[in-house]
């Protein structure tokens, strides 16, 4: 009867309290009731939102204002344009490291939000000041110009990692309830990132295009700072984590060890290893042992005969901390194959857009649709990708396959990159139509529907699967790095984008030969450079799935919680 009683004065006590390195505003242990869970996350997503219409409403539309208002040539805007997204998908791996390491995740997103401010304020001065206006100071406009949007890449590059892991940070992976809510709060932080998405190549656009950029920015710089007020009016309620330094200091001291214990024999039974037991360790999650790269596990054995030198960090690690730094090390060949998915989903507000821009983009006889608009196609697509897959996928697949995901994380995102391999396809096909018929009447632009919906579909199952991965998957106090992680595949993925363009604009132009991307588009080869990227997109899908058939998942001591998938088999067999 004691041991009874017991058990349930710890269920309850886990019921008001929330035991995992979480903290309230005060740092205290936070209450279940007051704080976390969907009461606290909402306030987090509203401020995503406005970002996403923000950076969309720009980015959208910077090819055409690159275009039409610089002058720049088609393969120059396009470079310009790859190299400014790349920049702001690659700049969140400082911003995460920080966040993570130094600043906390909270103060990251504040810090951050008042950089992007400063970048949405410089963009509408050199709109609204007569002196600074393309058609009086072109050379100033447009250096004030770059200035301006690439502040807004270093405020993305705090605010993306920090937000996301802060709001997946209100969920307790512990807490049964909690645990469910945290799988479904990738799907709907991204629904509500696309319904900002949304709306940025909607209205912002058409207030671009009617009122005028200045206009439309004063707009965007009102919605951020409106929902920074919003955020800051949530403090109360929000889950902390307090940062305890580099998150990469650990890694280095376990490759250290097991370079310095090289010579050592690997123990038959990895009960020998060293691990501090609970309630040592803290509020810290202690991780299984697994039998992957074992070389890592030297760092874990304790030397025979050594003085206490040898329990020093940068000569003894803990079996979590060998673990941990095998999941990273295990992340590169993934992140390495999803840099084609990437490069494909960088032509969606790039060259996507530069075809629209010269279809029939008239519905109806009294309005034209803009050219960045046609973006809302993919938002649209994306969003009910999401939903259909959380509401209706994911229960059927749990009933079928008796797993609380349903899928695993990486079979989702290889199927969001064999539908990014076919919205290239139909791209190219498109595009090559569209070539044919340039002598007659222009096409409709909702020929364009079929790729920009396709490419919705694969960011609903591959982009919030790499959220999901890179999140889950790296050790708990490099969660903001992990964002990031996923953020420069985008990133890397775009420069690569611009690498490939320029090699193709090379090799297709040698010996007086009209290149690829010529200045008009109909004189252009887009169709030949969407089949370049879908046959690389399917090559790199055959060796993602070998990958992803060798790679584990974390697992936790405490058996039969989300993301300890047993199999080693993530992509075929879980």
């Amino acid at each position: 009867m004691e041991k009874k009683s017991l058990e349930f004065e710890v269920a309850d006590d886990h019921e008001v309290w929330v035991h995992d390195s979480s903290v309230d505003h005060r740092g205290r242990s936070p209450s279940r009731a007051t704080t976390g869970s969907w009461k606290a996350a909402m306030f987090i997503i509203l401020i995503e939102f406005s970002e996403r219409l923000s950076y969309f409403g720009i980015a959208t539309s910077l090819m055409i204002y690159l275009t039409k208002v610089l002058q720049e040539e088609m393969k120059v805007a396009a470079k310009n344009a790859n190299y400014w997204m790349s920049v702001t998908t690659l700049m969140p791996l400082l911003g995460g490291f920080l966040a993570d390491g130094y600043l906390g995740r909270f103060s990251t997103v504040v810090v951050s939000t008042a950089v992007y401010l400063l970048g949405l304020t410089v963009l509408a001065t050199t709109q609204l000041a007569p002196g600074l206006r393309p058609d009086h100071s072109p050379r100033l406009h447009e250096a004030l110009f770059f200035v301006a949007i690439y502040l807004v890449s270093v405020g993305t590059g705090g605010h993306k990692p920090a937000l996301e892991s802060f709001g997946a940070d209100q969920f307790d992976e512990a807490h049964a309830a909690e645990r469910v809510q945290k799988m479904s709060f990738f799907n709907w932080w991204n629904c509500a990132l696309c319904s900002g998405v949304l709306l940025g190549v909607t209205a912002i656009v058409y207030a671009q295009e009617r009122l005028g950029w200045g206009a439309a920015t004063v707009v965007l710089a009102a919605v951020m700072a409106a929902s920074l007020a919003v955020f800051l009016a949530g403090r109360r309620s929000y889950r902390y984590r307090v940062p305890e330094g580099s998150p990469l200091t650990p890694l280095l001291q376990v490759l250290v060890a097991a370079f310095r214990k090289r010579r050592l024999p690997l123990p038959a039974d990895a009960a020998e290893l060293y691990e501090v037991k609970p309630p040592q360790s803290g509020k810290k999650r202690l991780l299984c042992h697994t039998y992957q790269l074992r070389f890592l596990d030297r760092a874990a054995i304790v030397e025979p005969g050594a003085g206490e030198d040898a329990f020093g960090p940068w000569r003894l690690a803990t079996v979590t901390q060998v673990e941990e730094t095998k999941l990273v090390l295990a992340m590169v060949p993934i992140w390495v194959c999803t840099l084609p998915f990437g490069m494909a989903v960088a032509q969606v507000s790039t060259f996507f857009i530069k075809q629209g821009s010269v279809m029939d983009r008239h519905l109806g006889p009294h309005f034209e649709l803009p050219p960045a608009s046609i973006f809302a196609l993919s938002a649209i697509a994306m969003i009910a990708t999401v939903a259909a897959y959380d509401k209706a996928l994911v229960p059927y697949l749990r009933r079928a396959t008796g797993g609380e995901r349903g899928i695993s994380i990486l079979r989702r995102v290889g199927i969001g990159m064999a539908f990014a391999i076919a919205g290239m396809g139909v791209a190219a096909a498109v595009e090559r139509w569209r070539l044919l018929s340039s002598g007659s009447a222009l096409p409709s632009v909702l020929w364009l529907v079929p790729q920009f919906a396709l490419m919705g579909v694969a960011d609903g199952f591959a982009l919030v699967g790499l959220q999901e991965y890179f999140y889950e998957q790296v050790p708990d106090g490099m969660r903001s790095l992990g964002i990031g992680l996923y953020l420069s595949v985008i990133g890397a993925g775009s420069f690569l984008s611009s690498l490939v363009i320029t090699a193709a604009d090379l090799a297709s132009s040698r010996g007086g030969r009209a290149g690829w991307f010529a200045k008009d588009l109909n004189r252009s080869r887009l169709d030949l450079f969407y089949w370049l990227l879908a046959c690389i997109g399917a090559v790199n899908l055959a060796f993602y799935a070998l990958v992803a058939t060798k790679c584990s998942y974390k697992q936790t001591v405490r058996a039969g919680r989300v993301g300890d998938d047993k199999s080693a088999a993530g992509f075929v067999a879980a």
